[in-house]
């Protein structure tokens, strides 16, 4: 990966990830920070080196610091920083240490963000229970008190337009019993399972939740609606049957939602081809049929907004979205407020407060 992008006529490749133009982000009106008081937990974030795309304490420091409280945030898997020998089962392992380290010397300099306060880490669920259970000990060491859970990249979709799998996804592999086992490992350890899927897979994820009520789950970016390739027609039937299966997630007690990471999945702005950055007002009108929807569904103590930066620096940068968020958020009560931007956080990742 280059370090930049540059905007041409042609049109964004949504689901993958690019580089931030910081030239492009640059263009970006500044805002006056809305209730720059307001307690933030950003839930969702990756640090990360791969190459020609560095997100470490120095850049996500410059995000955190543009203006907003954010007084914590959780780290997300995000396959960087492997061990390169050892056990093959163990190399993800790596990230936790890494990330953990990183936390350690945030803390050390004593800056108003505790930053990966939580770490939601990875493990292979193909190798069975028993080796995810010892991956998860691994884990649990490595992060120093920080290890929260794992993310399970469930995400798959019949088009092959959809970029958005990891190898070897399958359709209903959530039903699967072997799967099924690895989550309960996750439930047994008291730790939050983090699943991301795509729209067509929530009925799947409503199912898992059922089979497992103890797990405490997660639907990472509102379970991820689609709006490209074949999504980008017929819209309103697929928003449709996106929210019909988020209605049938919420009904689940034990399903948490994060509200953000739409940016790259649902394509309602095309962040490649526009002259300049869209603003925190026009973010919000495009976005606020699926934060709505999530929000109605789950009720606000189980939603909690989340940047998934560096993803979406890709089309907007920190302060303008949790202002977006803000804007998004402005007809709730300041209990409801506390809860989708700081306290479901809290409580679903049993972070100090």
């Amino acid at each position: 990966m280059n370090a930049s992008v540059s905007h041409t006529a042609r049109p964004t490749e949504f689901g993958r990830v690019f580089p931030p133009d910081e030239s492009w982000l640059a263009r970006q009106p500044q805002e006056q920070i809305l209730r720059p008081e307001l307690p933030i937990v950003d839930p969702h974030h990756h640090l990360w080196y791969h190459p020609g795309f560095r997100y470490l304490l120095a850049e996500f420091a410059a995000d955190t610091g543009s203006g907003h409280n954010v007084i914590a945030t959780v780290h997300a898997e995000a396959m960087s920083a492997y061990r390169t020998e050892g056990p093959t089962e163990l190399r993800p392992v790596g990230e936790t240490e890494f990330v953990a380290n990183l936390a350690a010397a945030s803390d050390a300099a004593g800056g108003p963000t505790k930053v990966a306060a939580g770490i939601i880490g990875r493990a292979d669920f193909a190798l069975g229970a028993d080796i995810v259970d010892n991956v998860i000990e691994h884990h649990i060491t490595a992060g120093a008190g920080r290890f929260r859970g794992l993310r399970f990249g469930a995400s798959w979709d019949a088009s092959e337009e959809i970029k958005l799998s990891h190898p070897g996804n399958r359709p209903h592999m959530l039903a699967e019993p072997a799967i099924r086992d690895c989550a309960r490992v996750v439930a047994d350890r008291d730790l939050t399972l983090d699943l991301w899927i795509l729209s067509p897979q929530l009925a799947d994820a409503a199912e898992l939740a059922d089979a497992i009520p103890e797990l405490r789950m997660v639907l990472n970016h509102c379970g991820a609606p689609l709006g490209f390739g074949p999504y980008a027609t017929d819209r309103a039937e697929h928003f449709a049957t996106w929210a019909r299966g988020i209605r049938e997630a919420a009904e689940r007690p034990n399903v948490v939602c994060k509200l953000g990471g739409i940016l790259a999945t649902a394509a309602a702005f095309d962040y490649r081809t526009e002259a300049t950055p869209p603003t925190s007002e026009e973010l919000a009108a495009l976005w606020h049929p699926w934060f709505d929807t999530c929000i109605d569904a789950f009720g606000p103590d189980r939603c909690m907004f989340e940047s998934n930066f560096p993803v979406d620096k890709m089309g907007t940068r920190y302060a303008t979205l949790w202002n977006t968020f803000k804007r998004l958020a402005s007809g709730a009560s300041e209990t409801e407020l506390a809860s989708m931007f700081s306290e479901t956080a809290r409580r679903t990742y049993r972070l100090a407060h």
